[in-house]
């Protein structure tokens, strides 16, 4: 047994997730008292402004101040109608799929109410699988109520929903931990539905007015971007709240949920589980908790110790958060393991027990950690027109968009090699030192800064909000310059997002393997079998299909977008001259009708894939599919998310002209200009569509796989049975 008693631990896990509930709650208080005023009296002296000058320097009037307060409820409203409308129609798939999950999961032992000998714990009484189907359903509502939050308000409330649903859960199971945990795994599968769907159609959203947007306006109209007389704008703006911040939170959220749940339920078949260790059982959850603290420290070193000072700073700060976390995070760690773990232990490891010792988990813990910030390090490096790769790439639209093109998309794949090889490096050592469990708790450890990691990715669609507002409603040219700025610097840490999210993927996604085949019975997975080899080549391709899926949606509305800009341009008398106003409201509902629309097929075949793989194909097949999808969709989505977020930030180093170079490129309406904005429309759907989609899809299938294992291994395999 550890040093912590489990009391200490049943109020410590609690109070963090209220402190993290708490400082979100705070800071979104005191961001809502920001309001923008015409008025300077009395501010002269105010020294909180990111850069130093007059305070709203360029709020000229109390009509700008107006029009921006316009604009921004303009926004607000149309982000929160979309949202409510898509989680209505979520709801009813959370009804739909919680009656599949009860009734796949209750026939397993033919609905019987009776209890069972335990599957791991042999010699002992677990309770009947008709309890497990009912709870993992509940688990699975649970989780997706909590999926649609952000920030410290995710952290916080991820840990807090899954602490709470444990113990209520445990007044049922009692001392059956086996199925406890069993059960648990549907909040796995809850928060990674949530994400598809707020991916997806999130992203369907904001992509279909951005590239409306940028075609009509900057490429046929040549005005600037955000002009109040696009008729896209306000869409454009809106799809950044639902796209950007909600689709990424949600997304986060789910793979914070499935690595959670992955290390609880291999913990539960382990010595923790048999032993009834609740400390060294919460040890994932403890380390959710430390990493909430450390998360809070590092916003106070961003805001209060290394206050921003001018354009220069912005990036640089950003990414010493990222440093400061994972440094702050490592000296934590090493406090959880003294004080949680006893000092050896043995774990499940495919039949067999591995004896662990506590320093072995501090190491799996913290190499998931450290290969999240390489992974971020070197996502910035290729993201980012501080560094020679976005650069050659806005140089070679001198001579045009193919080779623009072609630039970009071989900066996508080279992208992929450092990240691909930390995350080996992190699944071999965490799975030698500590087999599956090391890999969960590795991918905990990548997840363990996520509130620092979702502030600084929602940055970019902030500034990127901010700019909008400014440029619609006339405010200075200077204004508009910082928020480019900004802008730039948020492309960056979005992409840096973008890596945690994959990297973490592929770790949890693992995971999720390891406990499915766990649970499924199957003792090895062997390739050369034809049953797990067409499997593999199956789940190798539907990362392809699924892009290609989402990839066409975005294209599809896109171009109703596009078609219903120009008619309005062309169709309204004044508007090009600026004497009326556009209709916002149809292109709004045009990306919204087409991203809720748009959405189903690519979640359908995520959502059947298993069912159908594991009733038909069986188990083993299934395992092949998992595997395919897994090491094929990891890399296409670094690749697309990096290739998108280059051509973007070549495109804003044209613009911002920062030195003779870009001068050369420019000015905004040259020719290497028009190349450079359509690549960033190119990579648009791949860099906030297509490319961060693809890592629910592993996460999901894998999670999904485990929920059901028991109703595939019992009956399972149709196809194979019959021939």
């Amino acid at each position: 047994m550890g040093v912590l008693s489990e009391g200490l631990t049943q109020v410590l896990i609690p109070v963090a997730a209220l402190i993290g509930l708490g400082f979100a709650l705070l800071q979104w208080y005191l961001v809502s008292k920001v309001r923008v005023s015409g008025h300077s009296g009395g501010h002269k002296s105010y020294k909180d402004s990111l850069i130093e000058g007059d305070f709203e320097e360029g709020v000229d009037s109390l009509e700008v101040s107006a029009k921006c307060a316009e604009i921004q409820n303009a926004i607000s409203v149309g982000a929160t109608s979309f949202l409510f409308t898509e989680y209505r129609y979520l709801g009813i798939f959370t009804g739909v799929f919680g009656v599949i999950i009860f009734l796949f999961l209750g026939s397993v032992k033919g609905f019987s109410t009776k209890s069972e000998p335990c599957t791991y714990n042999t010699g002992n009484i677990c309770k009947p699988a008709l309890a497990n189907a009912l709870f993992s359903t509940i688990a699975f509502i649970t989780a997706f109520r909590s999926g649609a939050v952000m920030g410290f308000l995710l952290a916080a409330n991820g840990l807090l929903v899954l602490w709470v649903t444990i113990n209520l859960f445990k007044l049922y199971y009692g001392d059956d931990w086996e199925g406890l945990y069993e059960s648990i795994t549907g909040y796995g599968l809850g928060g990674s539905s949530m994400a598809l769907f707020g991916r997806v159609g999130g992203g369907i959203y904001t992509k279909a007015a951005d590239v409306g947007a940028d075609l009509v306006g900057k490429v046929e109209k040549n005005i600037p971007e955000d002009d109040p007389r696009n008729p896209a704008v306000i869409a454009d703006n809106v799809g950044d709240n639902v796209g950007d911040i909600a689709g990424m939170g949600s997304d986060l959220f789910g793979s914070y949920a499935e690595s959670s749940c992955a290390a609880l339920f291999v913990a539960s078949i382990s010595s923790f589980g048999v032993s009834h260790d609740y400390t060294a059982m919460s040890y994932p959850l403890i380390i959710s908790s430390m990493g909430i603290v450390v998360c809070l420290l590092t916003t106070l070193f961003a805001t209060d110790i290394f206050e921003v000072k001018n354009v220069s700073e912005i990036e640089p700060s950003l990414k010493r958060q990222l440093l400061i976390s994972t440094v702050l995070m490592t000296a934590g760690i090493a406090t959880v393991n003294f004080f949680a773990l006893p000092s050896e232990f043995t774990l499940f490891n495919f039949g067999t027990d591995k004896v662990v010792k506590n320093w072995h988990l501090f190491f799996c813990v913290a190499i998931g950690l450290w290969a999240g910030l390489a992974i971020g390090y070197t996502t910035e490096y290729y993201t980012s027109n501080a560094y020679s790769p976005v650069r050659d790439v806005a140089d070679s639209c001198r001579t045009g968009a193919a080779t623009n093109v072609i630039f970009g998309l071989a900066l996508g794949y080279k992208s992929v090699i450092i990240p691909i090889f930390s995350i080996a490096i992190a699944i071999y050592v965490s799975f030698s030192l500590a087999a599956m469990y090391g890999v969960s708790v590795a991918a905990l450890g990548m997840l363990s800064t996520i509130a620092t990691g979702l502030a600084i990715d929602a940055y970019g669609p902030i500034s990127d909000n901010a700019g909008g507002i400014a440029e619609m409603a006339g405010m200075s040219h200077e204004i508009r310059e910082r928020t480019d700025a900004l802008d730039a610097a948020g492309n960056t840490t979005a992409a840096i997002g973008k890596g945690f999210a994959i990297g973490s993927a592929a770790l949890v996604s693992l995971a999720l393997f390891g406990a499915f085949v766990s649970r499924a019975g199957i003792k090895t997975v062997d390739v050369l079998t034809p049953k797990v080899f067409i499997g593999l080549i199956v789940g190798a391709m539907l990362p392809y299909w699924f892009s290609a899926m989402t990839m066409k949606s975005v294209g599809s509305a896109a171009l109703k977008m596009v078609e219903e800009v120009r008619r309005q341009f062309n169709t309204i008398p004044g508007l090009m001259e600026g004497t009326a106003k556009p209709d916002y409201a149809t292109c709004v509902k045009i990306s919204t009708d087409a991203s809720l629309r748009e959405m189903i097929p690519p979640g359908a075949l995520v959502m059947l894939t298993p069912l159908i793989a594991g009733t038909f194909f069986g188990v083993e097949t299934l395992a092949g599919v998992l595997a395919g999808s897994l090491v094929s969709g990891v890399q296409v989505a670094i690749s697309a998310s990096n290739t998108g977020g280059a051509w973007d930030n070549a495109k804003k180093y044209i613009e911002a002209g920062v030195n003779e170079h870009a001068k050369a490129l420019g000015p905004k309406g040259s020719d290497a200009h028009k190349a450079a904005v359509i690549g960033d429309t190119i990579g648009d759907p791949l860099k906030d569509t297509s490319g961060p989609s693809l890592n629910i899809l592993i996460k999901l299938m894998a999670v999904e796989s485990l929920v059901f294992a028991p109703f595939f291994a019992t009956h399972g395999g149709i196809i194979f049975k019959w021939l």
